[in-house]
């Protein structure tokens, strides 16, 4: 079955939407869109993967900024937060722009702590966000450290060097994930709107985990959950 790219521009970036499942299931039970991150250095599937094949509702996949069909810029300049203003523009799309509406992100390696950090900064439109492991997932440091300067050589392919570099090595401090916990139990409209399907455990994840409102569980029962 083919799927349908949308790309969505997103200042000087153009991202890919890669629409796997336009329809729920049964349109006599309607569910909320899920949402795909992938993993870093990777890219959004063809076609709905097996493992997500259960959810009832329509399943969109975005390409990072970088990434697969989305634009790989000059010099790179990534961060998370770079990342979780493109999954923004997913979700307005997904939503129609509607803030009663809301979507179920799942999140793979990097992708996971994406999804965390929206899950937080869209608390109202995250119905729930599901961290599994994935490249990425461990990320850098958890505390500052020195930085080399460097140049790559980059030809506008994608994955893009700087992207596996720069958010490879990006700070991962255990109290700025639990902050974005935080923020999803104060403006999710359900309790325990985070769970972790991740059996890797970087030190920002266990801080996750150990906070109140998150679930830990098999990704089908996560999955189940959020629909």
């Amino acid at each position: 079955m083919s799927t349908e790219i949308v790309m969505l521009r997103h200042n000087r970036i153009d991202l890919a939407l890669h629409i796997l499942r336009a329809e729920p299931v049964d349109s006599r039970n309607p569910s909320r869109p899920l949402l795909l991150l992938h993993g870093l250095g990777d890219r959004s599937p063809e076609s709905v993967p097996a493992w997500v094949a259960a959810w009832p509702g329509p399943i969109a996949a975005l390409d990072f900024t970088g990434h697969g069909a989305s634009t790989c810029p000059a010099s790179g300049g990534y961060s998370p937060e770079t990342l979780m203003a493109d999954v923004d523009q997913a979700l307005a799309h997904l939503t129609d722009d509607d803030p009663d509406r809301s979507i179920t992100v799942l999140g793979r390696g990097l992708g996971a702590y994406i999804a965390l950090q929206i899950a937080g900064a869209r608390a109202s439109q995250v119905h729930g966000a599901i961290l599994v492991d994935g490249p990425g997932l461990a990320g850098g440091p958890t505390g500052p450290s020195s930085q080399a300067v460097f140049a790559l050589e980059t030809n506008g392919t994608t994955p893009d060097p700087y992207a596996l570099v720069e958010l490879g090595r990006d700070l991962r401090p255990g109290d700025y994930a639990v902050s974005f916990v935080n923020l999803a139990n104060a403006g999710a409209p359900i309790a325990n709107p985070i769970t972790v399907a991740s059996s890797f455990r970087p030190k920002w994840l266990d801080a996750v985990v150990d906070s109140p409102g998150v679930v830990e569980a098999t990704l089908a029962d996560a999955l189940a959950s959020y629909a």
